[in-house]
């Protein structure tokens, strides 16, 4: 399997620069928030080899269990560090999914800057640069950006971001399940798959429904 590198992380490293990943989760399910992850990981560990090495990757390409015992792991290592954005059905609806999207990516990059220079990780006026698991620049956002496709799949910073984000947004889907059980939230987290639309077609749409996409607009 092919695993993601950090090419990127240490050239901007040798520059001066800080390099953060950034990725979503839930951007297609046809309910609950969409959730972005910003992933710092500490350059100095980037050429050696190290535990996480090979078991980073993009999020999709890993099973639940995976994507949280790695999560638990690299959440209590000092060689990494993230911050999350959330933007709640609600916001998407209003937004869209795009502009919701580029929200919670912003949210999730404030939080992590903050976080970085609290713990004295960067400085206040430090080079940072944002990579993008996607085409489209994160508005109101002041440092550099740099957009890739398949950025999940190739760099190491965006592939720790999407395990962060994966995670945390299953995390919320599965409390939803606990509020609406007849759903089945646990086992498709949103999506649309066959037995999330027959739960819709007989229960019709519940409260974190995003109302704007289509297959919901009919009810």
């Amino acid at each position: 399997m092919k695993l993601p590198n950090a090419k990127i992380e240490l050239a901007l490293a040798e520059t001066g620069s800080t390099a953060i990943g950034v990725d979503e989760a839930g951007r297609g399910p046809l309910a609950g928030p969409v959730v972005a992850a910003a992933a710092w990981v500490n350059p100095d560990i980037l050429e050696k080899e190290f535990e996480e090495r090979a078991l980073i990757r993009d999020s999709k390409t890993l099973s639940e269990k995976q994507r949280e015992q790695i999560h638990d792991h690299i959440s209590n290592s000092e060689k990494f560090e993230a911050g999350i954005g959330e933007v709640s059905h609600q916001m998407i609806d209003r937004l869209n999914i795009l502009n919701a999207t580029l929200l919670a990516m912003r949210l999730a990059c404030e939080e992590l800057i903050e976080k970085m220079a609290l713990k004295k990780i960067i400085q206040k006026n430090e080079e940072v640069c944002v990579l993008i698991d996607g085409n489209k620049k994160i508005p109101k956002i002041s440092h550099e950006q740099r957009m890739f496709a398949k950025g999940d799949l190739n760099i190491f910073s965006i592939a720790t971001a999407s395990i962060f984000a994966k995670v945390y947004r299953d995390s919320i889907m599965k409390g939803y399940h606990k509020e609406y059980p007849a759903y089945g939230f646990d086992r498709h987290k949103g999506y649309g798959t066959r037995y999330h639309f027959q739960q819709i077609q007989k229960n019709g749409p519940c409260d974190i429904h995003r109302k704007s996409f289509g297959p919901i607009k009919s009810y």
